[in-house]
């Protein structure tokens, strides 16, 4: 593995759902400890300032750092758990799925189940089960054993996944790239930016429980108060079979998405036409994206005061919101390079024009 697999391992391999973040905190301050000041909001998003040519302006580039999972809500007589999302989850990819409950007494597994289907009448067999008929089994066969194991109510619970480097070597598959991926961006391009002269300061955030209402973002944009916005995020692929170009045009490998809409952003248009003219200056590959069905951190973001010009950076992934996304290694690097040089460029002149 070279030095960004290794990177993308480690963070997606580490658990942190929605509220429950400390352990993939601890992974990322490891990491941003060296690139710049260190700092942390009063909900637990992280802020990394590295200081360029000039103060101004502040430069923001977020990806939050939690992933969508579970919590304990209930325990049965007969020992099993009854679970409420942290996220957004399609109910027909949870089940036989294993997952790991975060006790303190330590992890303990555990997989989601249902009512048998071989139990079912034939009308019920071709329905998909809802999370609220399903349950967590650790094998317990009684409150007793699962309260011994030390389970109770509140305990998070996060898919268990293991990071995989597929066939063609290109292509990556792990849970939570969704952000892990975009908070990985900010950490390459804080690297990139140690040696790489900035006529700003840039304030690099893994933010919190965005996937329960941006809540991170909200904090730690007051505590930056930036003049400009970069949202790095992983971004949902249309290349799998279904899906109808009109749908979705995003593909594997054809680089880095500018998100044109979602439904809490409309992007800044200045900084959209700044983002694909240097792309093309640079011959670095983009496509464009729209989700309709979904948000950023940018929509807390560019709402922030009296507002703040902000853009989508996205890294496309198959089969995001689940216990398994694909991911391409171009992507991830022609992302980089993207945010690296448009922060190179994003002086105060420049940032003032977006906003007249």
């Amino acid at each position: 593995m070279d030095s960004i697999e290794k990177l993308l391992k480690e963070l997606t391999e580490a658990h942190g759902v929605p509220g429950y973040e400390a352990p993939i905190r601890a992974v990322i301050r490891k990491y941003l400890e060296s690139l710049g000041k260190l700092s942390q909001d009063n909900i637990g998003s992280l802020i990394c300032e590295k200081e360029g040519a000039k103060s101004k302006p502040k430069v923001m580039i977020a990806g939050h750092m939690d992933e969508i999972g579970f919590m304990v809500k209930f325990i049965t007589e007969d020992g099993f758990l009854r679970f409420l999302p942290l996220g957004g989850w399609f109910d027909q990819v949870l089940l036989g799925q294993r997952v790991v409950i975060k006790t303190h007494k330590g992890d303990v597994i555990g997989v989601i189940g249902a009512k048998p289907p071989h139990l079912l009448p034939a009308s019920e067999r071709e329905k998909v089960v809802l999370k609220k008929d399903m349950y967590i089994d650790i094998g317990a066969t009684s409150l007793e054993e699962v309260q011994e194991a030390g389970v109770r109510p509140g305990d998070p619970v996060v898919p268990q996944s293991s990071f995989s480097i597929l066939a063609n070597k290109k292509t990556y598959l792990s849970k939570a790239f969704d952000d892990r991926v975009g908070t990985a961006i900010v950490i390459s391009v804080l690297q990139n930016l140690q040696k790489t002269s900035h006529p700003n300061t840039v304030f690099g955030v893994a933010t919190v429980m965005e996937e329960v209402g941006l809540r991170g973002a909200t904090t730690s944009v007051r505590a930056v108060n930036p003049d400009v916005a970069i949202v790095l995020e992983s971004d949902i692929a249309g290349d799998v079979p279904g899906i109808k170009p009109e749908e979705s045009s995003v593909k594997l490998g054809k680089g880095p998405t500018v998100l044109l809409y979602d439904t809490r952003m409309i992007p800044n248009l200045k900084l959209r036409d700044f983002v694909l003219d240097v792309a093309k200056e640079k011959d670095i590959p983009v496509q464009t994206s729209y989700i309709e069905g979904g948000a950023t951190d940018g929509a807390a973001i560019h709402l922030h005061d009296i507002g703040v010009p902000t853009i989508v950076v996205g890294v496309a992934a198959r089969h995001i919101h689940s216990h398994n996304a694909i991911i391409n290694r171009d992507d991830y690097d022609n992302a980089v390079k993207l945010v690296t040089v448009l922060i190179t460029r994003l002086d105060k002149a420049l940032v003032q024009k977006l906003v007249e």
